[in-house]
């Protein structure tokens, strides 16, 4: 089915050729406990037809409240003024039937978690064909073969099959395409997609990205994208609003801001960002602080407590958005903006200088030659199965899920190793293999010269002093009902430190982490995100580890409260002489913090190397897929670079492909003539030397710059 084959409406005029969408002076509250919340406060902007706008932000700026407000979905405890007009119609003010018209006929929108967004107890073709028959006078049979035509239109193989199968059947990227699908389905004139690619792999992301443009190419629409990564809109919107305490304190088209922003808080947005594309170590910006209460803001400029170019003016009152640089397509809210025009530095250099931020130094043991370290983690062949059994009462084995495949690597003395790959690949069963320290299934595991197959209990407790863990979601790993105190003191006290050296240790520790001792008394619900992470990482500590493993330390966290986990842990690695093993899915965060990287595709490492060799001069299609799938916070390079796009999903690790592992998914096997494919198809291919301390295994291993 190409997508010409598909019929669509003809798009309602416009009004004398205007806006699709215009909001002006919109104010949004809620009632509290502690006053009246201020999401949202005087903010206008314009969406024309064809046009993507991208609102980007960090969590509680107000950007979902805004596009809620827009869609008719807020509660009826919201406080709504100002204006939203819909092709020149006015909608606030509108009951619940008039805009169930124009809902998901002519305004759709795509929410950040598509599990939630569709109903599980009906198919995915059903839901598809509702949207349909809920806003056209058409047949079921006829909606339904729309449905399938509109799966097959978003990526969904099979469609036909497929449209029968229910929402838990399907992958998270998957899912997101339903939903696309299902956004589309009656040609609408406005898009919204709030934070579309936020909990999906790189790879998926890539798709979704795509996935828009298409549907934007096919309707005509015009696009509202919602994020809190300024990569993720740098090459897909045309224009972009900055969002803070409920306001657009920024906007303008997507190069200007990029290339000259003229508002402190974009600047350290845009400088909290790790570049894939850049070799050398940057200094990322953290931008310190939390954003203000809405229900009690401060005189003055919001983000003059945050703000490192702040005078005693900033206090006095909230400065306006206005023009600058004499362009009325580029306001910005600050009474500093020509200062920051008279930097010589751009975008992101511009707030390293301004903000202050500077690289980590390098620990004292990585100027010894890497071979000449000590290996504090090693893997060798390691294997680990799971059996699929059947039945309820008398189980019988019918299958085995292959979820560590025989994978090899080793971690030095003061040395970050990135463990990247896509959601099921094998990473965190590698890491609870790890963790565990007991005898594996197959293959061995060497913990600090160790072998967990050789340890009894004493000898597994006293090494569990000398390796720990941080993992994703710091609220979930910490005890609510405990203290801060008690949350970081809980190791030492189970390996016996005496209550003085706690006492005396628990305050370092916080202040170690940038955190204030007398916050100890507080329970782990009274902090931000970024501040939980940073006490699990002191907890981590408290036991002064030489190996710490982190899993997606930073991956649940806003772009500028990860530059601060991120430097935290650089100054750590360099104070302690720590050595990281680092599990995530971005690779810009991996280039950043990583000596070495190890890419895993389906429970094998299929590349591995030095970080520079491995991203500059990838050798593997499933890594030059994954390095051209991470957007660069550069309009003009995003413009400019290959995308390669992954088709399909990855297939079930208890069924995996004979030879090649990655040959259901490979582009470069898709060109190769047939007896070269059969080699693919039969035989494994091995991990082999294609650099120094670079292995591939791929039987046609190639360079491919991506970057």
């Amino acid at each position: 089915m190409t997508t010409s084959e598909i019929q669509f409406d003809a798009p309602a005029d416009p009004v004398a050729d205007g806006p699709v969408l215009q909001v002006d002076d919109l104010h949004v509250s809620f009632p509290s406990e502690a006053g009246r919340v201020r999401a949202v406060r005087g903010l206008s902007y314009h969406v024309s037809p064809g046009e993507v706008l991208g609102i980007v932000g960090e969590s509680g700026s107000g950007k979902s409240v805004s596009s809620l407000a827009v869609m008719g979905l807020l509660p009826n405890s919201a406080r709504i003024t100002g204006s939203i007009k819909f092709q020149g119609r006015e909608l606030i003010g509108q009951s619940d039937t008039e805009l169930s018209r124009i809902r998901g006929r002519r305004i759709s929108m795509v929410f950040q978690d598509p599990l939630s967004a569709l109903t599980p107890v009906y198919t995915v073709g059903d839901q598809i064909a509702e949207a349909i028959l809920v806003h056209r006078k058409v047949s079921k049979s006829a909606a339904a073969k729309r449905a399938v035509e509109l799966l097959d239109l978003v990526g969904i193989p099979n469609a036909a099959e497929r449209a029968k199968a229910f929402p838990h059947e399907f992958s998270g990227g998957m899912r997101q395409r339903a939903v696309i699908a299902m956004a589309i389905a009656n040609d609408p004139d406005l898009i919204i997609a709030d934070e579309p690619t936020t909990a999906l792999d790189v790879t998926v992301q890539a798709q979704v990205l795509q996935l828009l443009e298409t549907a934007q190419e096919v309707t005509g629409a015009g696009i509202v994208i919602i994020t809190h990564d300024l990569g993720v809109v740098a090459g897909f919107a045309d224009r972009l609003m900055v969002m803070y305490a409920g306001r657009a304190v920024e906007k303008g088209k997507v190069d200007d801001i990029y290339q000259q922003p003229r508002m402190p808080y974009t600047l350290g947005l845009l400088g909290s960002i790790p570049r894939l594309d850049v070799s050398e170590k940057q200094a990322l910006v953290p931008i310190k602080g939390q954003p203000p209460s809405l229900t009690d803001l401060p005189d003055g400029c919001p983000f003059a407590p945050r703000c490192p170019m702040v005078v005693d003016a900033c206090h006095t009152a909230e400065p306006p958005l206005v023009d600058v640089d004499g362009s009325m397509e580029h306001a910005a809210a600050c009474i500093r903006t020509n200062e920051i025009a008279a930097t010589d530095a751009e975008g992101a250099e511009a707030a390293v200088e301004i903000f202050g931020a500077e690289v980590a130094d390098e620990p004292e043991v990585a100027k010894i030659p890497r071979e000449q370290r000590d290996v504090v983690l090693g893997l060798d062949n390691l294997v680990k199965e799971y059996p699929v059994n059947k039945g309820v009462v008398f189980k019988r084995r019918v299958g085995t899920v292959h979820a560590v495949a025989g994978i090899s690597f080793d971690v030095r003395e003061g040395e970050t190793l990135g463990l990247v790959g896509e959601s099921g690949c094998g990473k965190t069963t590698t890491l609870m293999e790890i963790l565990n320290l007991q005898k594996p299934m197959g293959g061995e595991i060497s913990v600090l010269g160790t072998k967990s197959s050789e340890v009894d209990a004493k000898r597994r407790f006293a090494i569990r002093r000398d390796m720990s863990v941080v993992f994703q979601d710091p609220m979930a790993s910490l005890d609510p009902r405990l203290t801060i105190h008690d949350c970081i003191a809980e190791p030492m006290q189970v390996h016996g430190y005496a209550k003085d050296e706690i006492n005396r240790r628990v305050p370092e520790l916080m202040r170690l982490v940038g955190l204030r001792p007398e916050q100890l008394s507080r329970y782990p619900g009274e902090f931000s995100g970024g501040q939980r992470q940073r006490i699990g990482i002191a907890r981590a500590l408290a036991l002064e580890p030489k190996l710490v493993v982190l899993d997606e330390p930073v991956s649940a966290l806003d772009v500028s409260i990860q530059a601060g986990v991120i430097n935290l842990l650089e100054e750590l690695k360099s104070k302690l002489g720590l050595a990281y093993l680092f599990v995530a899915h971005d690779l810009s965060v991996v280039r950043h913090i990583a000596d070495r990287v190890a890419v895993m595709y389906l429970g094998k490492i299929i590349e591995i190397g030095e970080v520079d060799s491995v991203f500059e001069q990838p050798r593997h299609p499933y890594t030059q897929a994954l390095l051209s799938a991470i957007p660069i916070p550069d309009p003009v390079k995003e413009r400019q670079r290959e995308r390669i796009i992954l088709t399909g999903d990855l297939p079930s690790p208890a069924n995996p492909p004979s030879g090649c592992r990655f040959r259901t998914r490979c582009f470069l096997h898709a060109q190769l003539p047939p007896e070269k494919q059969r080699t693919c198809i039969e035989v494994e291919p091995p991990r082999e030397v294609q650099a120094a301390d670079h292995e591939a295994a791929c039987h046609f291993a190639q360079v491919r710059q991506v970057l």
